[in-house]
């Protein structure tokens, strides 16, 4: 290893590699053999990518609103699934006109910073004080606008590549917690604090959050069995419907002092759905009836949670054999959390078949730099 790496000495990263692990070692190699710095400038092209994790919000996603939680506390228990965001960027190359090219479902040519018209990209360049052209590519496995948490999972994303590609490493709390100052301080979004840490730690958690700042992630560390049977009894379904967020969320913050009571219940929800798992002898069905309960009291928050065609696709399944549910992010579209039985799922497909069912699974790493690649420099 380099005598020195991004200011650490060989005894410090020794020690920092004991402490982390594996995650640590990935990005040892990413400072040591991509980045070289001569008179402050990186001198080689190289190519980072990254990979984040989407999420669904089982119970208290309206507690981890900042309004709400610095005086209230908030909790929510979440999970990453294996559908994911992927953003790839390097130091553009010394061959275009333009100092930006970003491409998303738009593509942008620029030359100033300011001229970036994908918020996210903009401050979170201005955030690390980048001043070469960058080129940054996003593709993702599910849609964006769907409810779970694409936008914060794209900063978070490209905050990752960002500090890989400057070669600096930073742990996941500092990751959620830069995402969160950028999306909500720098940009303004009415956006939850859990969608940035949960794309940050990956995995099935409850997590806290308390004052301006303050969140504590706890791993849910049950039994197997139990969280086997609880992905076993999930169904993903697209309603193809498509919000934004953000708008949506606006009225519920606007509501929020009027809602004490519901959030709190809310809140409550979160503890005892984790006490079903934590219960060897409670029925994982049990889980599914909160669910229902919780997205009653949901809807109770804003006018614009629902409309009469969600409400006509959860009657359709409950109808046909599903015990909850719930629209995954703020809610208006995007994704249908169901809760069914193994032996009824098969109905509730062919009840929905004008619906796009998507498998998934819990994941556990939250964002990871999965490709980097490095050349000699022009």
């Amino acid at each position: 290893m380099a005598a020195k790496i991004a200011g650490l000495s060989s005894k410090t990263a020794q020690n920092a590699f004991l402490a982390v692990g594996t995650e640590f070692a990935v990005y040892l190699e990413i400072v040591e053999n991509v980045c070289s710095k001569v008179k402050g400038k990186v001198t080689r092209i190289f190519m980072i990518i990254s990979r984040t994790p989407f999420r669904i919000s089982f119970f208290g996603g309206g507690t981890d609103y900042p309004i709400w939680y610095r005086e209230n506390g908030g909790v929510v228990l979440n999970t990453t699934i294996d559908k994911y965001c992927y953003i790839s960027c390097r130091f553009l190359p010394p061959f275009f006109k333009h100092k930006y090219l970003i491409r998303y479902r738009l593509r942008e040519e620029v030359n100033n910073l300011s001229e970036i018209k994908h918020l996210s990209v903009r401050e979170c360049l201005r955030f690390m004080k980048i001043d070469q052209g960058i080129e940054m590519v996003h593709t993702s496995d599910l849609p964006a606008r769907s409810g779970i948490g694409s936008s914060s999972a794209f900063t978070v994303g490209f905050l990752n590549t960002l500090y890989a590609l400057t070669g600096r490493m930073v742990g996941k709390r500092q990751l959620a917690s830069n995402a969160i100052y950028i999306e909500q301080d720098v940009i303004g979004e009415h956006v939850g604090s859990q969608d940035h840490v949960t794309a940050s730690f990956g995995g099935l958690n409850r997590m806290e959050f308390n004052g301006k700042e303050n969140f504590f992630v706890q791993p849910v560390t049950v039994n197997q069995k139990k969280i086997t049977e609880l992905q076993n009894h999930l169904m993903f379904f697209f309603t193809g419907f498509s919000r934004t967020a953000s708008e949506i969320a606006c009225e519920q913050i606007q509501n929020t002092s009027s809602k004490t009571a519901e959030l709190r219940t809310m809140k409550e929800m979160a503890e005892e759905g984790i006490s079903i798992l934590n219960n060897s002898s409670e029925e994982i069905e049990s889980f599914g009836k909160l669910l229902n309960e919780s997205w009653k009291l949901k809807k109770s928050l804003s006018s614009r949670i629902t409309t009469n065609a969600i409400e006509e696709i959860y009657d359709t399944a409950i109808k046909a054999g599903a015990i909850g549910g719930k629209l995954c992010g703020a809610g208006g579209g995007g994704f249908m959390l169901l809760f069914v039985p193994p032996r009824k799922q098969r109905m509730v497909r062919k009840a929905l078949k004008t619906l796009l069912y998507v498998p998934i699974h819990f994941e556990t790493l939250g964002s990871q730099i999965t490709l980097y690649a490095n050349q000699e420099p022009y």
